[in-house]
């Protein structure tokens, strides 16, 4: 797409333009990510806050390679919370930041044990009373294990919800707050998944590739990145570069998942 024919946001944009942008950004890339979802498997509540917590500094797939063993042998918050440290801190090893990760486990664990029967809560307020989580990760858990719209967050989220346009601001809860008032709350989640996956796949940090993206006369940071359209072809991640995606137990319908095996159906 050339730049010229790409529509900048005007840097004195009114607040009824940047809904009217922002939304149509939501309904381009439902079209883009229409199977997007939380990468992290998980079965259950207990499973998604773990793998949230243990998500911090690492990829998802490095988390989904490391629960399937870690729930094998601490199914619940009462197991969880009486493991041995040391035997938890191997497990959670190639996540890094594994003892710290390890007391968030061990500490979380104890507290739903006692605070709250053994059963992750519902509410966001309770939630944030857990150690080691913060609204983020409470709106992970609210969005995809018990139906409660949040908006998530996270470095991928924050970067574009600036590039943008629809924030300035660098702190997490101000960034909630500001998207939160461009969009209905029934979109919240579904508008967070289809945000990260773009930050994951196209729009990088160090390098978007701007020459593909399919919302580039959509928004005003157009042109930061890879402009030439081969070039940023090659820059693209996952199922858009023609890999599988992070999670171990993709959904039946998503592209990203590996290929079966020759001869099966």
């Amino acid at each position: 797409m050339a730049e010229s024919k790409v529509r900048k946001a005007p840097k004195a944009e009114s607040q009824v333009a940047k809904v009217r942008r922002a939304r149509r950004i939501n309904r381009e890339l439902a079209e883009v990510y229409p199977y997007a979802h939380t990468e992290l498997d998980f079965e259950n509540p207990f499973q998604l806050l773990i793998a949230t917590v243990l998500s911090a500094q690492t990829t998802d797939l490095r988390v989904n390679q490391t629960t399937p063993a870690l729930f094998a042998k601490y199914p619940t918050p009462e197991a969880m919370a009486a493991a041995d440290p040391a035997e938890m801190e191997e497990i959670l090893r190639p996540t890094g930041f594994f003892r710290a990760k390890t007391r968030s486990a061990l500490g979380l664990s104890a507290a739903l044990r006692d605070d709250f029967g053994g059963v992750v809560p519902g509410r966001l307020e309770d939630l944030v009373k857990l150690p080691g989580v913060g609204r983020k990760t409470a709106n992970v858990v609210l969005g995809n294990a018990f139906g409660v719209p949040g908006i998530t967050v996270d470095t991928h989220f924050g970067r574009l919800s600036r590039r943008f346009g629809w924030t300035t601001s660098q702190d997490p809860e101000e960034v909630e707050r500001d998207v939160a008032a461009l969009f209905p709350k029934s979109d919240w989640t579904m508008l967070s998944h289809r945000v990260v996956f773009h930050g994951r796949r196209m729009c990088h940090a160090r390098k978007p590739a701007c020459g593909v993206c399919p919302i580039a006369a959509l928004c005003p940071s157009y042109g930061e990145g890879e402009m030439d359209p081969e070039k940023a072809k090659k820059l693209l991640k996952y199922e858009k570069g023609g890999y599988p995606g992070q999670r171990l137990k993709p959904p039946p319908d998503y592209p990203g998942q590996p290929a079966p095996p020759l001869g099966a159906s």
